[in-house]
């Protein structure tokens, strides 16, 4: 390279180093991956075929009261999409209660998600603005607790950070559909898990709610959360969900994710 500048005139190898430094040496292309990567693969990560967890879920209002319930979870993988199923255990007045959910990996379908009321002996179809509706008084809206599709937003990578020690991509999430409870979301995700160890939602007045992974770990080879948290700034209320006990791959039986079975009761 030095003959060749040698034989320049001097404005001219100028203009040619100026040149070659923005061309990257061979072996040291730009890696760093776009925001729709980051998050096609926080979508594929793997979690087996199927799973089952017991779970605490605890609601905390602006005074610190605590109204505390148990669930049990359900979920299977049916080629791309996914069912799953959630039951309440305890307190007795949310006792049998079940959320149904079939998620379609076609972003032009739309998810059917159905909650069974036992006092009531009735399923209620949970559709259009009645997904914007928070899940059994908790910081989830409905549409929270679905498997959200990649394509169902654009994604732009704004930087990387550390959060809570964790070395996180920073990605903002703004939904294709205008109609969109959220305007966007900012979201930052652990790069060895690819697991959202938290996120903020808004709207057009401004922060909504802040979610956060508290405890994570790999167990039996799939990053499993132990502990989470949803706080709703505007509402002053706050959910915090724990897994007592994760199981993977270990049989559930399609059976399990029909309305007729929820309707029953007893799921085990």
């Amino acid at each position: 390279m030095q003959q060749i500048i040698q034989k320049l005139p001097s404005v001219q190898a100028f203009l040619f180093l100026l040149l070659m430094s923005f061309i990257p040496p061979p072996g040291h292309a730009d890696t760093t991956p776009t925001g729709l990567a980051i998050m096609t693969r926080v979508d594929d990560r793997p979690d087996g075929e199927d799973r089952k967890s017991l779970m605490t879920m605890t609601l905390i209002n602006k005074n610190g009261r605590k109204r505390i319930r148990e669930v049990r979870n359900f979920s299977k993988d049916f080629g791309k999409d996914k069912k799953s199923v959630m039951v309440f255990l305890k307190p007795a007045d949310v006792k049998e209660t079940a959320f149904l959910s079939w998620e379609y990996d076609d972003p032009s379908r739309e998810d059917d998600k159905w909650l069974y009321m036992p006092a009531l002996k009735k399923v209620r179809r949970i559709s259009g603005s009645s997904k914007n509706e928070y899940f059994m008084g908790s910081d989830f809206t409905y549409d929270d607790m679905g498997d959200r599709n990649v394509e169902e937003d654009t994604h732009t990578l704004l930087a990387e950070e550390s959060v809570d020690g964790h070395d996180c991509w920073k990605v903002e999430s703004i939904p294709v559909d205008p109609e969109d409870m959220y305007t966007r979301k900012i979201l930052w995700i652990n790069k060895d898990a690819d697991m959202i160890v938290k996120a903020e939602y808004y709207d057009k007045d401004g922060l909504l709610k802040i979610y956060r992974a508290l405890d994570f770990i790999q167990q039996d080879g799939f990053w499993t959360l132990l502990k989470s948290e949803m706080d709703d700034v505007v509402r002053q209320h706050k959910t915090v969900m724990e897994m007592a006990k994760t199981e993977y791959d270990t049989g559930v039986k399609d059976s399990l994710f029909r309305v007729s079975t929820i309707q029953r009761g007893n799921i085990r």
